[in-house]
């Protein structure tokens, strides 16, 4: 059975979702939402809404550990777990298919794959029926774990264990340094297990500012998280590996190697990082391969969106990116004028560490390789008042970088309590291009830890309070 529609996306996450819903909004044109796990997909069930519900509470609790006027409070493991389950629906996506048939858009359950021009396969529960797209077929696959050779024959957790932890290790081994590995160890080491951390590289977040490193290691240190910096497993045993369920201990101990001695534990975690998810969408069948969607060589009729894209592995960046290409889609199908579009939207990013990290554009290395005059202003967060009303031992440290010739902001950076909400300042000025001479007139309020802007922004040179 071969069932028509005007575009067919494979991968049910929010992304697909986005792409879907802005390739027909306002229109007749018709969609299919394919999909072969959860409907919601990576970040619904797996990783950001289960591990920022891990992870604000725990925050919380630190922070009435350093601020007088509270009792300090500690954290309940169990109503933590709980509050987990209702954030991801106890893994119930049924909501999330409500939504879809609201939108008008279509559901199909099943592992989707190209077999043809506009054509796509699905093999799900019902057996196998094919969808042909009338105009476009997006790929909204996502991404999946890259596990080092030395760890695959273990069955080690990866984000979704720990995100879906149920049981708790008594000693967790965290393979990487990079935000799935600093969040895990904050939410594991507070739920009560052991973490020893074992990075590669010599400092944490290592695509960030240095400093933002550094400030992490420190608070992870602080918290009685076993840092070990530059430091390379080399392989992994497990007598007795098993497949015990998401989240439960994978069998007997472990014992990590590495160029420093053996690490024994009761579980391993590897967040090495993640690889778009294309290995079996059928791309041999339309005569492309993996490279061609990465460098973006497809025929007009297809597209990929989010993390299968090769994009920054980020939701809220997939998110955009799905709306963006939905509406090119809607605009191409009914003749519709193209939306407008911006040449280079710069990408922001959080991570909810304890302190926060918060960043957005480029870093002043990457500036500098960019070509960029730079000028580089940096305050303590602990120098603005309003930031050191939210804890009286408040720390971090905010950055901002400029190009000399425009006065325009290439990328900020905080480290602090609750900096996420700080970031979309920079990214609006940066979108905008709003210069820094302008960027002084906009007056934060007291006592807010908005202020630091205008520590940064009175840090510049004299002579980049004139336009250029």
């Amino acid at each position: 059975m071969t069932d028509d529609y005007d575009i067919v996306v494979i991968g049910g996450g929010p992304v697909g979702e986005n792409a879907a819903q802005y390739a027909t909004e306002d229109t007749d044109l018709s969609a299919v939402l394919v999909e072969g796990e959860l409907f919601g997909g990576e970040c619904s069930y797996w990783a950001c809404m289960p591990s920022k519900a891990l992870l604000r509470p725990i925050a919380v609790a630190a922070t009435t550990r350093h601020l007088p006027g509270v009792r300090p409070t500690e954290v309940d493991r169990d109503a933590l777990l709980a509050r987990r389950d209702a954030w991801v629906s106890s893994y119930d996506d049924s909501g999330q298919v409500r939504w879809a048939h609201d939108t008008g858009i279509a559901t199909v359950r099943g592992h989707g794959r190209l077999v043809g021009d506009r054509l796509v396969e699905v093999t799900g529960p019902d057996g196998t029926r094919r969808l042909r797209a009338r105009h476009a077929v997006i790929i909204a696959t996502g991404s999946e774990p890259a596990v080092p050779a030395p760890f695959v024959d273990v069955r080690p957790w990866g984000s979704r264990d720990a995100t879906g932890v149920v049981e708790v290790p008594d000693h967790l081994v965290v393979i990487g340094g990079g935000v799935v590995a600093c969040e895990a160890a904050t939410w594991m080491s507070a739920l009560g297990a052991q973490v020893t951390m074992l990075v590669r590289g010599d400092r944490l977040l290592a695509g960030l500012e240095p400093f933002v490193g550094q400030e992490v290691f420190e608070s992870l240190r602080a918290k009685g998280v076993d840092v070990r910096l530059s430091t390379s497993s080399t392989a992994c045993t497990r007598p007795d590996p098993q497949d015990t369920g998401v989240g439960r201990v994978h069998g007997g101990p472990v014992t990590v190697d590495t160029d420093a001695g053996p690490v024994e534990a009761d579980e391993v975690l590897v967040a090495t990082g993640r690889r778009p998810r294309l290995d079996d969408v059928g791309l041999e069948t339309v005569g492309l391969t993996a490279e061609d969607v990465l460098e973006e060589r497809l025929p007009g009729w297809l597209h990929a969106v989010g993390d299968a894209s090769g994009d920054a592995p980020l939701t809220h960046w997939g998110k955009y990116r799905a709306r963006v290409v939905g509406a090119q889609i809607a605009a191409a199908a009914t003749g519709a004028p193209a939306p407008a579009a911006v040449e280079e939207a710069p990408v922001p990013q959080v991570v909810f560490t304890d302190p926060q990290v918060a960043s957005v554009g480029m870093t002043e290395e990457q500036s500098r390789d960019a070509g960029h005059d730079v000028v580089v202003a940096s305050a303590p967060f602990s120098g603005v008042a309003g930031a050191s009303l939210l804890r009286d031992d408040v720390s971090g440290t905010a950055r901002i970088v400029v190009d000399r010739r425009s006065r325009l902001l290439l990328g900020a950076t905080f480290v602090g309590p609750d900096v996420g909400e700080l970031v979309h300042a920079a990214t609006v000025a940066i979108t905008g291009r709003v210069p820094v001479h302008v960027l002084r007139h906009a007056v934060p309020s007291y006592p807010t830890s908005s202020e630091v802007w205008l520590r940064l922004l009175e840090d510049l040179p004299r002579e980049l309070r004139r336009p250029a």
